[in-house]
């Protein structure tokens, strides 16, 4: 069984935000954001706005997940700090990147400012690798190599749990290795932020599609059904589904279009549907998808 390891480690919220002095500035902040991008929050207990900044900005930094730290600096306990960056007014917010000041805003800020601000800040470190090691994990994939592919994409997710990329590869390294309780098992616990990814949409039409050829019939018979007799929509709908299921997915594309132009209301529109979940399971660049969404458009608007 192939498994996400839910018992990853994460940083810790304490290494994450942390309350910083003159005497520990230099480590915390400047040499720190070598590595990091530090967001510098510059506060006094008698300041009231610095009471509704300071938590909205701790959530959004632990949202980060790492890719952000936080250095709290009570200017009043630190004044010799604050006089050198010219503080001036609380609360006074600067990001440092590579030991200098690149970023900043003063006063009180929507929480729409601050996941911006945030945002700005988290693609700076770059990702650590994981996006070198995603397309590796892609690779063993393509080339059958199941386990392995989703060692990697379980050791990514460890890293960054809401990695979609990584999240919607070992569901369909589960389905390649024939896992399929355990991809769903994966897709039913899929973290809120991350469940509507196209990543993580692709997985699960994978997953419907997969259930449909367990049960899909010989494409031999379901054709002659279908040229026997052209009206009859459920073969048609049901050959479909076995080419698909056989590794055909033009030819399924095809049926399911000639489908729809017959009859594009047959089953509550049971062939635009099944179309767009091959659609979603399949790369939007793969020439099927590309033509098959083409010709579906204009029989729509025609």
């Amino acid at each position: 069984m192939l498994e996400l390891n839910t018992n990853a480690a994460t940083q810790p919220e304490a290494d994450l935000i942390k309350d910083v002095s003159e005497a520990t500035f230099m480590a915390d902040v400047i040499e720190a954001s070598r590595e990091v991008p530090i967001v510098v929050d510059f506060w006094a207990p008698w300041c009231g706005p610095c009471k509704t900044l300071g938590p909205m900005l701790e959530a959004a930094v632990t949202a980060a997940r790492g890719k952000v730290r936080m250095a709290k600096v009570n200017v009043d306990e630190n004044q010799g700090i604050a006089g050198q960056l010219r503080i001036q007014s609380i609360p006074m917010v600067y990001a440092f990147w590579q030991g200098q000041p690149i970023d900043g805003f003063q006063g009180a800020v929507q929480a729409s400012e601050i996941e911006a601000f945030i945002g700005r800040l988290t693609g700076l470190a770059g990702d650590g690798g994981l996006g070198e090691a995603i397309e590796a994990a892609e690779a063993m994939l393509a080339e059958g190599a199941a386990a392995d592919a989703a060692q990697t994409f379980a050791a990514i997710l460890g890293e960054e749990p809401e990695n979609a990329a990584a999240y919607g590869g070992l569901v369909r390294a589960n389905l390649a290795a024939g896992e399929m309780d355990q991809a769903q098992g994966l897709m039913d616990n899929v973290p809120e932020a991350i469940a509507s990814a196209p990543e993580v949409e692709a997985a699960r039409a994978q997953i419907e599609l997969a259930r449909q050829a367990e049960s899909a019939g010989p494409v031999a018979e379901l054709r002659a059904a279908v040229e026997a007799d052209a009206a009859n929509h459920q073969a048609r709908y049901d050959l479909a589904q076995a080419l698909y299921a056989a590794g055909e997915a033009e030819e399924a594309v095809d049926e399911l279009l000639e489908l729809f132009r017959r009859d594009r209301e047959w089953n509550d529109g049971a062939a635009k549907a099944q179309l767009f979940t091959i659609f979603e399971a399949l790369k939007p660049t793969e020439p099927v998808v590309l033509n098959g969404r083409r010709k579906l458009s204009s029989m729509i608007f025609a």
